[in-house]
């Protein structure tokens, strides 16, 4: 079997990886009858002449390749016929955006396996970036705290060689942000919430519980973690549980409201939909006792559990602003403004770190899956094959066969 690493063709380019070097050579070692071709690229972390000094084959053509490997979507006009392709695809929520390559993924009878819908037996996402999404997007918004109240300047994530770099730049604040005795609500679960958690235990933040926050003063800066138990509650008043919750969204209530009076910053991760209610409404911001004045958006749902997210913002131009009183977009960093976060692509800031993250897993759950004759996970997570729509994601057929206006 033949695995190609692709380009990143996407525009702009993500310079991340689904293995590294180093793990492709050990890839190599413990499946002898695996090969490795690297598509060349200038823009990948790691150099083509970094995967030659482990013997690994760089080249353009991917025509002889069984399964090719990439990250984000892949251009139409990058797509190899009746190939077996996995990357995060983003269009099981019917993405629009995205429609025109999974059609075209269908038309040339390509079999798409999404990262995304990779699944163990208890039905935990098996691969993806939320740790670094995570630790990006808190050192992000930490950074924006600093240039709106201006209290200390650091440098985008992007320009840090690697995770040890960007820790060793803001540990040197870390008294600073302690004694500005703000709160700090994380809402969420899963990997990107670890990744926060890990960020804010390293500059050693102070963690209370729920109630604590909501109802006491602290002499320093505190956060807390509100999971779907602290952020929803059933209509019906029985008890909340996750596998209730995320099969019966439209059964649940938001108790974020009295964390908007109280919070200072507010770092989002969690999963959302069209069915799941949303933290708070834009309107809220127009009220006096509406506290939050910089939100970390890491979901990044356009419009989605954070309403203010009303476009994506960039690395180059990580925040925008929100002005309450007049409910439309403001410049950020200013005294009315609230500044919001909501980088798409946060990981690709640390893309060497995250890379290897993401490989680690995928060596170890993922390719042996693939090398088996039959495999429950990957039948899970494939989302078409031979020009037809898998059963499970047969739901996006009206979603392809949709005509333009």
């Amino acid at each position: 079997m033949i695995i190609g690493l692709i380009r990143e063709n996407k525009n702009p380019p993500d310079r991340r990886v689904a293995l590294t070097p180093l793990q492709c050579s050990k890839v190599q070692k413990l499946f002898p009858n695996l090969k490795i071709i690297v598509q060349c690229s200038l823009h990948r972390v790691f150099s083509d002449d970094e995967y030659r000094k482990y013997d690994i084959s760089v080249g353009e053509n991917m025509a002889d390749c069984d399964i090719l490997l990439g990250i984000k979507e892949v251009p139409c006009e990058y797509l190899i016929d009746a190939k077996t392709y996995l990357f995060f695809s983003h269009t099981i929520k019917k993405q629009d955006y995205n429609r025109d390559m999974l059609v075209e993924i269908l038309n040339k009878k390509i079999k798409l396996i999404d990262y995304e819908c990779l699944q163990n037996e208890k039905g935990s996402r098996i691969l993806g970036f939320g740790k670094y999404a995570g630790i990006v997007g808190t050192f992000e918004i930490l950074r924006a705290f600093g240039k709106k109240y201006k209290i200390f300047e650091l440098k985008s994530p992007s320009t840090f060689k690697n995770y040890e770099d960007l820790k060793s730049s803001i540990i040197k604040y870390t008294s600073l942000i302690k004694k500005q005795n703000k709160k700090i609500v994380l809402a969420g679960s899963g990997r990107v919430i670890s990744g926060s958690e890990e960020l804010l235990q390293f500059i050693e933040i102070k963690k209370t519980n729920p109630y604590d926050f909501l109802n006491k003063t602290f002499d320093e800066t505190v956060y807390t973690l509100l999971d779907i138990e602290d952020l929803y509650e059933r209509i019906d008043k029985l008890e909340t549980t996750h596998q209730h919750f995320y099969k019966n969204h439209d059964m649940y209530l938001s108790k974020f409201k009295p964390y908007t009076a109280k919070a200072d910053i507010l770092i989002n991760g969690v999963f959302w939909d069209k069915n799941i209610v949303r933290h708070f409404e834009k309107e809220d911001t127009m009220k006096d006792d509406f506290k939050i004045k910089l939100i970390a958006d890491i979901s990044c749902d356009i419009e989605g559990s954070v309403p203010l997210t009303i476009r994506e913002t960039t690395i180059e131009n990580p925040v925008m602003g929100w002005d309450g009183k007049m409910q439309k977009e403001c410049e950020p960093y200013t005294e009315k403004s609230i500044d919001i976060m909501a980088i798409s692509n946060l990981p690709t800031e640390l893309p060497a770190d995250s890379s290897f993250g993401f490989g680690e897993d995928l060596i170890q759950y993922v390719l042996p899956e693939l090398l088996k004759e039959k495999s429950k996970i990957i039948d899970n997570a494939t989302i078409c094959e031979n020009g037809k729509l898998t059963d499970k994601f047969n739901y996006l057929q009206d979603f392809v066969s949709k005509r333009d206006e």
